[in-house]
């Protein structure tokens, strides 16, 4: 297993039980307690987990969104294929506005090196796309960065959007389903992607399969409201399915 395997099965086995002991967490990955220990106070420098003694324990509460960094390395191949076919439905020339999120990061360093111009909703997308010599255009919004998360809420992130008119926005999710809309897990995020898709003329949501499968407590939209769903093969066929029939187009990598 490799390390960045090895990081996420620890974090992701915190996360369910709660707390788990260094011994418990070695037998689960196969390795020495000594790499355990240095694998816990690498994912707690990240924010993943808390180290306590003997262990770790979750800083992540039933409902609610997990670390940023936690997000970062869950599913990073499915994210990349689902980045890349975002960004194939975007022609040279467009506006583009870049909801936040891991999956959305991935779509930025896509969308650095094309002839957009775009509008990024979190400082890792800010920063990505404003490094090195990419053709895109740059908009910089304003906002108050969540805290762990980068994405920018609040009034200022809000003016930003309605000051523009994209052609696309690119919205992640913390939950998609056909009864319950597109969610969140943040009511300020919520609001923030709510502007998004009104200044927008298509609105594409990019998000893994794993969040089909859930619902955070912040209501975005309805699923009809969304012109194209790109998700992962491993979508449940079911929920795709419910998706589609409300007029959705859906896309499958």
């Amino acid at each position: 297993m490799g390390n960045a395997d090895r990081l996420r099965q620890i974090g992701d086995a915190v996360r369910a039980a709660g707390s788990l002991t260094v011994a418990e967490l070695a037998a689960l990955a196969g390795a020495s307690e000594m790499t355990v220990r240095r694998d816990l106070d690498a994912l707690a420098a990240q924010g993943v987990l808390e180290r306590v003694r003997g262990g770790a324990r979750s800083l992540v509460l039933r409902g609610e969104e997990p670390p940023f960094a936690l997000r970062a390395q869950d599913g990073a191949e499915a994210k990349a294929r689902v980045a890349a076919a975002v960004v194939d439905l975007i022609g040279d020339g467009e506006t583009v506005v870049l909801d936040s999120g891991t999956t959305c990061l991935e779509v930025a360093r896509l969308l650095r090196g094309r002839r957009v111009t775009v509008m990024p909703l979190s400082l890792q997308a800010v920063a990505v796309l404003a490094e090195g010599a990419g053709q895109a255009s740059l908009l910089v919004p304003g906002g108050r960065p969540r805290p762990g998360e980068g994405a920018l809420t609040g009034p200022l992130a809000l003016a930003s959007l309605a000051a523009v008119r994209f052609d696309t926005a690119v919205i992640g999710c913390c939950g998609l389903a056909a009864d319950q809309g597109l969610t969140a897990y943040d009511l300020d995020d919520a609001a923030v992607k709510q502007a998004a898709i009104r200044s927008a003329r298509r609105v594409v949501a990019a998000t893994d399969s794993g969040k089909l499968t859930r619902t955070a407590h912040a209501f975005v939209t309805p699923v009809a409201a969304l012109d194209t769903l790109v998700t992962d093969r491993s979508a449940p066929r079911e929920a795709l399915d419910a998706i589609g029939a409300a007029g959705v187009t859906v896309r499958t990598v």
